[in-house]
């Protein structure tokens, strides 16, 4: 009961908040009132909340939210499946999707040879990704991990960096480093870029490549052009899988250029074995407020769309 409750009743006062129903707990039972609607909603969330631990695997705060989220949109996956779904586990840590649309992006990912994870920050794209990889490599699926971006400065002018060729493209790919230093021991990690095994480089030294036996990642995919994307997708080898990650509303491109991102799934939505994800701010495992921002930066952008189309319509 103390596990499902949460320590001090935490997760009771989120059903309450959010299911609008007052729960009272007497011992081992637990009591609910309210209309029609928010006792069937407290009854799934709790019988949920129920599964999940007794998996074993402990309840917080946010997992409680997105559960009861998930019952709310009236989800064909029942909530404790996606929340208990292990994808790989280090040092005690066990990675798993934590909303409905992270869920169908995993499965993706096992379905297709190819996959467009989209999204704003925060939403996990890369993260389960590398996820993925790091689980096939175990089960030698591929021989190999191969992450890859563009080096595209977000907004700033680095200049020419000093050192060596790894030292100039480290900050371009640290995002992929953190991810990789999560999930395999990093003690071994100098190894496996030694050996080949792992190898992280910019999109540019991707060119004139044939990457048999491998899982690809391309992450901040929308600082490509349609051209590079092309380059990238045509890398493709025999036994290879490719995960291209990225968020149209962050594109750095210079000079206007169209993102590659943008354009190709205009261009591929109909081809067999290509999946595109499209992941939202409800998606958002970051700080809760990360969700909240991306939400309102949405809402602006939508907002300012409306406005400049009303202007143009009174010009004509």
């Amino acid at each position: 009961m103390v596990s499902v409750l949460g320590p001090r009743d935490e997760f009771l006062r989120i059903l309450e908040r959010v299911l609008d129903a007052d729960i009272h707990v007497r011992g081992n039972e637990i009591h609910l009132s309210g209309d029609e609607a928010a006792l069937r909603a407290g009854t799934e969330a709790l019988t949920e909340m129920v599964t999940i631990v007794r998996t074993g695997q402990g309840l917080t705060s946010d997992a409680v939210e997105r559960l009861v989220g998930m019952l709310a949109g009236e989800a064909e996956v029942r909530p404790a499946e996606v929340l208990t779904h292990s994808i790989l586990s280090n040092r005690g840590r066990t990675i798993r999707p934590k909303t409905l649309n992270q869920k169908h992006y995993v499965d993706a990912i096992d379905r297709h040879t190819v996959v467009f994870g989209i999204g704003p920050a925060g939403t996990g794209k890369t993260y389960l990704a590398v996820a993925k990889a790091v689980q096939a490599l175990q089960r030698k699926e591929v021989n190999r991990l191969i992450l890859t971006r563009p080096a595209v400065e977000a907004g700033e002018h680095l200049g020419y960096l000093p050192g060596t060729l790894s030292d100039k493209i480290d900050p371009y790919v640290r995002p992929l480093y953190d991810a990789l230093h999560d999930m395999v021991d990093p003690d071994s990690i100098p190894r496996l870029l030694t050996a080949g095994t792992i190898e992280v480089a910019p999109l540019a030294y991707m060119r004139g490549r044939t990457l048999n036996d491998a899982f690809i990642i391309l992450d901040e995919a929308q600082n490509t052009t349609a051209e590079q994307m092309k380059m990238f997708l045509t890398r493709l080898g025999f036994g290879s899988k490719m995960v291209v990650t990225g968020d149209v509303t962050q594109v750095d491109l210079p000079g206007g250029q169209r993102s590659g991102l943008r354009v190709v799934s205009n261009i591929l939505h109909d081809v067999e074995d290509i999946a595109f994800c499209q992941l939202t701010s409800k998606d958002v495992v970051r700080h809760r407020l990360v969700g909240r921002i991306v939400a309102a930066y949405d809402r602006f952008e939508s907002a300012n769309a409306q406005d400049n189309q009303e202007k143009g319509t009174k010009r004509r």
